[in-house]
């Protein structure tokens, strides 16, 4: 970007909550489900081993697995992580259900909806514009660059495609960190 900001404003898209899961139920043909507590189960057969990561039906509550491992040998998995799916590490279950190849591998994807927020700092009366902002993401939440900072700064999507400068699409969404520079003053909403 060309022009050198006044200020720079640290904005950060963090998970509130583990996302839903839209996933077709065999049962009642609802379309969300849930880690709920987030609960792995693990089947040994012989040397191999297979591992789920068991989600629920939000509607009828009903019970299905999403394959982690599928007869894969005791010793290719790390010895920690085997632990943790026995221990059911919350940490583990967050990482595992985020992990985009499970995703497509067991064909869900997940509904942020409600799942995350954005913290900002406290608006500060003495800000001298232009301003730039640097979005970072503690959790690989999708959002569309325009929609959050319109939100954000009380804009409409045309006003931020006339005074929002950045190097990445506004339009398309990400789960990288970003930056951009807002040209004028803009009413933040806290």
């Amino acid at each position: 970007m060309s022009s050198q900001p006044h200020a720079v404003l640290p904005w950060t898209v963090r998970r509130t909550r583990l996302p839903l899961l839209s996933l077709r139920c065999l049962d009642c043909r609802s379309e969300s489900a849930t880690t709920g507590e987030g609960r792995f189960r693990v089947n040994a057969n012989g040397k191999l081993l297979d591992v789920w990561l068991l989600v629920r039906c939000v509607s009828c509550d009903r019970t299905s697995k999403l394959t982690v491992h599928e007869r894969t040998p005791v010793r290719s998995i790390d010895p920690a992580r085997l632990d943790g799916y026995h221990a059911n590490d919350p940490d583990l279950v967050a990482a595992t259900l985020l992990d985009p190849l499970l995703a497509r591998r067991n064909r869900f994807v997940l509904d942020w909806r409600d799942a995350w927020r954005l913290d900002t700092p406290p608006a500060r009366p003495d800000v001298t514009w232009p301003v730039q902002v640097e979005v970072t993401f503690a959790d690989p939440v999708p959002v569309r660059p325009d929609r959050l900072i319109a939100e954000h700064l009380g804009l409409t999507r045309s006003e931020v495609s006339l005074r929002v400068k950045s190097d990445v699409s506004l339009r398309r969404p990400t789960t990288t960190g970003f930056t951009f520079l807002v040209l004028g003053k803009a009413a933040e909403r806290g």
